[in-house]
């Protein structure tokens, strides 16, 4: 007892860092996203369809290669998602934070395999795959 007594500060950040690793992966799991070459797998093998809702300057200025373009604040009820609810959807912006959210939009909705890509537009372009870009 004296220990506890005595360390109780080592005992509270012990108890707080373990916390903080226990909640960072119950994120992960809870829709936290795919990394690129998840992604890439769910495309071309389980018909996984790329989606950036990115807004129509930052697609034109620059996307995923084969991804459609719908705005985040277009996705309710678009007529360019597909019909079929148990697809991957596998979404994609810039920096990956708006496709977090779409992401969670289309799950409320039905869609039960829509994800984000991990890191965006950005981690896309970092792993070698192919981007379009508005000619300069």
């Amino acid at each position: 007892m004296k220990f506890l007594i005595d360390n109780w500060m080592l005992i509270l950040l012990a108890a707080s860092s373990g916390g903080l690793l226990l909640w960072q992966a119950l994120q992960k799991n809870a829709g936290g996203g795919v990394a690129t070459a998840e992604a890439v797998r769910l495309i071309n093998r389980e018909k996984g369809v790329l989606i950036d809702v990115s807004e129509p300057g930052e697609y034109a200025a620059s996307h995923a290669v084969g991804a459609r373009n719908i705005p985040l604040g277009s996705l309710d009820g678009a007529k360019e998602l597909p019909g079929n609810k148990t697809l991957p959807l596998l979404l994609i912006c810039p920096s990956g934070a708006r496709a977090g959210r779409a992401a969670a939009l289309l799950r409320k909705a039905g869609y039960e395999k829509a994800t984000a890509v991990t890191g965006g537009l950005a981690a896309w372009r970092e792993a070698g795959l192919p981007v379009d870009k508005k000619a300069a």
